[in-house]
């Protein structure tokens, strides 16, 4: 018997209508949602698109970008591409993509996405981290009632990435918006201790941190040490892809991951559909959802973002790889579903 085709990878071909100069190594990229088939591209805020870039050496490669456009505020699609130093990825679309350009493009994905628009909530960002802080925040104003603090870092004035919105947004705002700029260049590279007097008053707060790994970092023990439990801190990250998840083949080859060795029983709660499903022990877990025709959300397969992420209920499994998850994550049972084979029996996995 010939082993179940995955389904296609979801990833269509947008034109981009605008290109955006926000800063001098910054440019946004403007996407129409296409007409026959719009539901594809619906999204929360916080969320990112991966991008197929053409490559000589390759073919091409992927790369993540968050959408800095809001559902609640925009009609078209958006995402920011900050420079990279030698980032091929980035280089190639800020040099290349101009209006009428067409990029391949999967669906959003993604779990940085506060749970209520009402609650007070602590955006923290560096660099090219405000991507999607800034599609939150449209966010909260539009659909909530709650505060929103932006504490955004940088390294000077000139690389503040929609200075000029946050600007509009504070004086159209002034009750529930406050912006706090860290520059670099005036105050030196912000620190744990530095983070934690401007996060103070903030404690109560819902907070959302996006930017470099040290300072993500940095920005995490400072939320930590104020007594901010897990569930009210929630950090977006990001790896480089070893696979090109647009490319079928690597998929296909993503597949199966050992010999055959019995089979697990899996429970899974998704979107408020409950099915109990036969789990072969050589078969990553987002692999079986796909196959059962179960709309399991993923982007990159690799474990390199927290995209498929669930939690295990009851049983134990294990994951192929981790580089993502803290291990605060893993107490709580959160998992990769594209990583996931199962130790126990019987597994119980719910998706948020």
């Amino acid at each position: 018997m010939s082993e179940p085709q995955l389904p296609d990878t979801g990833a269509r071909t947008l034109e981009v209508t605008r290109v955006v100069v926000e800063t001098h190594d910054a440019v946004s990229l403007v996407f129409a949602v296409p007409h026959d088939d719009p539901d594809r591209f619906r999204y929360r805020p916080g969320q990112f698109l991966t991008l197929r870039v053409p490559s000589e050496h390759t073919g091409s490669v992927a790369r993540c970008y968050s959408l800095s456009s809001s559902p609640h505020h925009d009609t078209e699609l958006k995402v920011t591409v900050k420079r990279v130093t030698d980032g091929y990825g980035s280089n190639w679309l800020c040099d290349n993509i101009v209006p009428g350009s067409t990029v391949e493009v999967l669906p959003p994905a993604g779990v940085f996405t506060p749970h209520s628009w009402d609650e007070d909530l602590l955006l923290v960002a560096g660099g090219s981290g405000i991507t999607p802080v800034v599609s939150i925040l449209k966010s909260a104003l539009a659909e909530g009632t709650g505060r929103i603090v932006v504490v955004y870092a940088n390294r000077d004035e000139k690389s503040v990435i929609f200075a000029e919105e946050l600007r509009r947004w504070t004086e159209q705002y002034p009750d529930r918006v406050t912006v706090v700029h860290w520059l670099e260049s005036v105050q030196g590279l912000p620190s744990e201790t530095t983070l934690r007097t401007l996060f103070a008053p903030y404690r109560q707060f819902h907070a959302f941190v996006c930017g470099p790994e040290a300072f993500m970092d940095a920005s995490s023990a400072a939320l930590k040490s104020l007594g901010l439990p897990r569930e009210r801190r929630q950090v977006e990250r990001f790896l480089s892809l070893e696979q090109n998840p647009f490319d079928h083949d690597a998929a296909d080859e993503a597949a199966t991951d050992s010999p055959d060795a019995g089979e697990a029983t899996v429970h899974v709660d998704l979107d408020g559909e409950q099915r109990q499903l036969a789990w072969p022990r050589n078969k990553r877990l987002l692999d079986l959802l796909l196959e059962q025709g179960m709309d399991a959300p993923f982007s990159c397969r690799q474990g390199a973002c927290s995209a498929c992420a669930c939690r295990v209920d009851k049983g134990d499994v294990t994951m192929v790889t981790n580089a993502i998850l803290e291990q605060e994550d893993l107490d709580e049972g959160i998992v990769l579903a594209c990583q996931s084979l199962p130790v126990t029996d019987e597994v119980h996995v719910s998706y948020e």
